[in-house]
């Protein structure tokens, strides 16, 4: 059983300033920052752990529902209800690019490991790789066989994984344009990646998490006890992949141990759904958001 009191559940910050909904809190890759969008559809970047807003980025026509930023933290990617992947200079504030081309909503975006390339996700049931170096609007690459609204993307140096609303969890090799589908039988809405790369967590709109292995696709664990049934929330899991964390549609963050998925910590963080969960790259630190506009940081 590992030690509950390193698991962040102290109030430590509350961002405050999105007007509706929080959709989504991001660290960036060194933790010193975070970015948040929302239903006001603004981009936020904060320092989080002195409370501090520092900058908002505002273009988008409607709500935002994703946000992504570069490893040396100048570029950042957002994608929302607009149909639009915007492409902002992070300094500055200026959008340097948009990629249209999605026929619906987008729901997630991620840049690859060098920043050239980002990754959207759509409600259109595609995912679409844009060139950020191009000048060219035009995708460089289109995947459209989900059967349904595409929900949430994760990269690695030579794959894209996405997660459906029809069930699967689908991973591209670009090198060699092979597919692979793994159906879990329910609606995905959330991926992500184990630190070590060797595991996928997906989130499922029948309360579930799974962890899966990612070069087989064998189903390793579930993780149950919060709820997920309407809203697109987040997991994660914490820096050392010893724990899983996720948010919950009554206000509640959970804890999971891997192994065992023993719910080892549950506490009401905000008024509203936890949309959002982002574990510090290599603190004991987490952001969450939630519907109720907030953003809250937790310390151990």
């Amino acid at each position: 059983m590992s030690d509950v009191s390193e698991l962040p559940s102290k109030e430590a910050n509350v961002l405050k300033g999105h007007e509706g909904g929080v959709l989504a809190a991001r660290f960036n890759s060194d933790g010193n920052y975070c970015l948040s969008c929302g239903k006001d559809r603004t981009i936020r970047l904060w320092n989080p752990h002195r409370g501090i807003h520092i900058k908002t980025y505002k273009s988008h026509g409607r709500e935002v529902r994703d946000v992504h930023v570069t490893k040396d933290n100048s570029k950042l990617v957002s994608c929302g209800g607009d149909r639009q992947v915007f492409y902002w200079d992070v300094a500055t504030g200026r959008v340097i690019r948009k990629f249209r081309g999605h026929g619906s909503e987008v729901n997630a975006v991620k840049f690859n490991e060098y920043a050239s390339v980002v990754v959207s996700a759509g409600y259109d049931q595609s995912l679409r790789a844009w060139d950020c170096r191009s000048h060219s609007t035009e995708p460089i690459q289109i995947i459209d066989t989900f059967s349904d609204s595409v929900m949430s993307v994760c990269l690695t140096k030579t794959e894209i994984i996405a997660g459906s609303v029809d069930g699967t969890v689908r991973t591209f090799d670009i090198r060699i344009g092979r597919e692979m589908s793994d159906n879990l039988g329910q609606p995905v809405n959330c991926i992500s990646m184990s630190n070590d790369d060797n595991c996928i967590l997906a989130g499922c709109l029948d309360s579930t998490l799974r962890l899966l292995d990612r070069s087989t696709g064998e189903l390793l664990q579930e993780y149950k006890g919060h709820i997920c049934k309407s809203y697109k929330l987040d997991c994660c899991l914490t820096n050392t992949d010893a724990h899983v964390a996720g948010g919950s549609e009554d206000g509640y963050i959970y804890f999971w141990d891997l192994v065992d998925a023993s719910v080892l910590s549950r506490f009401r963080a905000h008024s509203s759904v936890v949309t959002s969960v982002s574990y510090h790259p290599t603190d004991n630190c987490m952001v969450s958001a939630s519907v109720d506009g907030t953003i809250k940081v937790w310390k151990a």
